[in-house]
């Protein structure tokens, strides 16, 4: 894939869907560790009519932590103490045979009971767990996650230093990111499940004190500290309609959804900033320094 140019996936546009009360959440404190992995050691994990995406001949398994500080069914109605959790994943890189990029998710741990209980209702993997997110302030601010699952199969620790003077706008930083949707499996069937928000806002981070088992537990191997860490304040996210995959094409289980509050950012670009089309995103990747990160 051309690092300069990459797909803009998302729900938006023509063929969105209709959801008649629209789950929207807030984001916060988003910390990305990635890993590179083999394509043939993602494989596996990929529902029926889809397979791993590659960057550099390569696909990767990130570690994210974030708050959802947010869960509100439509716009108005807010869902007290059950919409505000912590949460860290464990992902894959996923795209369809209709060319929508994705991801799919190893594992979800979070510490609200009924969020997890609703979301395995939908096919996620989530998992009830002791989750803790804290900030360090020192030297440098720091964004710290810990995860200790309750039946003892799993625990995760990890915190980030973002480095608010360097901007993460490189191609992987972006490909890595711009996911807005989920491929994952509902019964018998494959279905995307589309995610609208703006940009995210990267910056480049330090990892430090990272002791992880979720991506062990969820099978896969990784070695060293992560070759990718970033951070984002966050965004605020709108889940759409599931659409059924049949391999080679979608079929889209709904009807017509119009949002108006998150179409300028997603489908013709940011105010007062450069354009993002559809095509592919007019970003200033090649014009600014990678991340650093663990060759």
């Amino acid at each position: 894939m051309d690092a300069d140019r990459v797909p803009w996936a998302g729900p938006l546009g023509g063929d969105a869907t209709f959801v008649p009360l629209p789950v929207y959440q807030s984001w916060a404190d988003v910390v990305f560790l990635h890993w590179r992995i083999p394509v043939a050691a993602a494989q596996p994990y990929m529902p029926q009519g889809v397979e791993p995406d590659v960057y550099a001949d390569m696909t990767w398994v990130g570690l994210i932590g974030f708050r959802v500080t947010r869960t509100c069914l439509g716009s108005r109605l807010r869902l007290p103490y059950v919409g505000a959790f912590t949460e860290v994943n464990v992902r894959l890189y996923s795209r369809d045979a209709a060319g929508q990029r994705g991801v799919v998710f190893l594992s979800l741990d979070a510490d609200r009971l009924a969020f997890v209980l609703a979301g395995r209702a939908a096919g996620l993997r989530y998992v009830w767990s002791r989750c803790r997110s804290t900030t360090t302030n020192g030297t440098s601010r720091g964004y710290a996650y810990e995860v200790e699952r309750f039946h003892g199969k799993g625990t995760s620790s990890f915190t980030a230093y973002p480095d608010v003077d360097h901007r993460a706008v490189d191609g992987l930083s972006l490909w890595l990111t711009a996911r807005f949707g989920i491929h994952t499996r509902m019964g018998q069937r494959a279905v995307y499940l589309p995610i609208a928000h703006p940009p995210w806002r990267l910056y480049c981070a330090a990892a430090a004190a990272v002791e992880d088992g979720l991506v062990r537990a969820a099978g896969l191997t990784v070695h060293g500290p992560p070759d990718s860490v970033l951070y984002s304040a966050g965004v605020r996210t709108q889940f759409g309609q599931p659409r059924q995959l049949d391999g080679r094409s979608q079929n889209t289980l709904g009807r017509r959804l119009i949002l108006p509050s998150l179409k300028p950012l997603a489908s013709g670009g940011r105010k007062g900033g450069r354009s993002w089309s559809k095509a592919g995103i007019d970003h200033p990747c090649a014009r600014e320094e990678t991340c650093p990160s663990r060759q």
